[in-house]
């Protein structure tokens, strides 16, 4: 088995006549497309925050009711990305991120026309957040991750993490632009026809994704689901990944949620906080490229225990100091060069660890963890404002829990398997 090392890069396809073939067909189509798909996906989820104040005074619910539903979304996300994977093992991966799209558009449609709480949660909540399981980060970074030639994966994970939260810098101004010139109902609207497109996306990148996993031949097909669930569920590193990741959800879904409303209560416009989510988003794509790349050269697990002592850093400054505009701007940037570059490392250190063949279930339950964060981070932001009026609690628990997530990644035992080693040099 000691020449399936020569198999790492992914293979360019050739015509018969020896000719490299069209564009469409070839891994980096796929990454565009990916890249693509995660830019529309987690734009319109980041852009939630924008309607949750304008929803709670129309409707008069107050901020827990939606704030639930957002919280159930990130939930619904988190729960059925494994799912998602396992489906995409025997369905073929665009096919499930087809169907993904068409449940989470209609989710996003719904929500337009939900007048209450029940069924805002049913809408927002469990059909948008279905749908994102199956077309969000989790397996889109797995089907990206898989064609990547081997030296430049990291790399790769990182463009569409950045691209990904790019979708923020034209969705999330969009959202408030239809907000104030027409309504939440408007706006809501037009982000479904958006979400709509994942679908033809997925679609046009089924061919080349088809060809290339067929013709990668990873030396960890031999492992069963099953044996390779009960491999990372007893790898202690794999634990403490997992962990670890729930904090990352915890911390960047209240912000995405609940910032702009905070920098309202705090006397700054909407504009100005809708802005904030724009600069996050810019620091983001720099973000999510340099960490990428820098995982492809330095330790994962070290640079992962970096980023949460860094945003735990960043947050205290934040609340510790006078809330200015020109403080509001540094903390953007400083927690968005900070905000998703733990996707491409955590995806990029199961990979390493567990190989590939199963990467999209193994990160799919890292993913649960985060989501099962994002739910506790959105939905707790919420009561505990309505509870309080002030979201003083809160700030100071992601800076505890941001060292708590840095010191979970030290130990982190990052080489591969056994299994995977002894392979390499059968």
């Amino acid at each position: 088995m000691g020449n399936r090392r020569a198999t790492a890069a992914t293979p360019v396809p050739r015509s018969a006549g020896g000719a490299r073939s069209a564009f469409w067909r070839r891994p980096a189509f796929v990454l565009l497309c990916g890249t693509l798909i995660v830019f529309i996906s987690l734009g319109i989820r980041n852009s939630f925050g924008i309607f949750l104040r304008p929803i709670s005074i129309d409707l008069g619910w107050g901020r827990e009711a939606l704030s639930l539903a957002l919280a159930t979304q990130a939930l619904l996300v988190g729960a059925a990305a494994p799912l998602a994977g396992m489906l995409a093992d025997r369905w073929g991966a665009p096919r499930v991120i087809m169907i993904g799209g068409l449940l989470f558009s209609s989710g996003v449609f719904l929500m337009a026309r939900s007048t209450t709480p029940e069924g805002m949660l049913a809408s927002g909540g469990v059909l948008a957040g279905l749908g994102l399981g199956a077309c969000g980060f989790p397996l889109v970074l797995a089907v990206v991750g898989q064609i990547a030639p081997e030296a430049r994966r990291s790399l790769w994970l990182g463009i569409v993490s950045a691209g990904g939260v790019g979708g923020q810098l034209f969705l999330i101004p969009l959202s408030q632009l239809l907000v104030s010139a027409h309504d939440w109902f408007v706006g809501l609207t037009t982000l479904a026809l958006i979400a709509g497109v994942i679908v033809p996306l997925a679609f046009s990148a089924s061919r080349a994704h088809a060809f290339h996993v067929s013709r990668t031949d990873n030396e960890d097909t031999a492992i069963g689901l099953a044996a390779a669930l009960r491999e990372a569920v007893g790898h202690r590193g794999f634990l403490l990944l997992t962990v670890g990741f729930c904090v990352c959800g915890f911390q960047v879904q209240f912000l995405s949620a609940h910032l702009p409303a905070y920098l309202v209560d705090m006397g700054f416009g909407a504009y100005f906080g809708a802005s904030m989510l724009v600069v996050i988003a810019l620091a983001n794509m720099l973000g999510g490229v340099s960490f990428g790349y820098l995982g492809g050269h330095l330790s994962k697990k070290n640079l992962l225990s970096a980023i949460y002592m860094a945003r735990a850093v960043t947050i205290c400054a934040f609340v510790s100091l006078p809330v200015t505009h020109a403080s509001v701007i540094a903390f953007a940037a400083t927690i968005g060069f900070l905000w998703l570059c733990t996707i491409p490392l955590t995806v990029g250190l199961v990979g390493q660890i567990f190989g590939l063949r199963y990467v999209a279930v193994l990160y799919g339950l890292t993913f649960l963890s985060h989501q099962l964060g994002s739910f506790a981070g959105v939905w707790l932001g919420g009561r505990l404002f309505d509870a309080t009026g002030s979201y003083g609690a809160i700030w100071w628990l992601l800076v505890g829990l941001g060292v708590v997530a840095s010191a979970l990644h030290m130990p982190i035992d990052d080489r591969p398997v056994p299994r995977l080693a002894d392979e390499g040099t059968g």
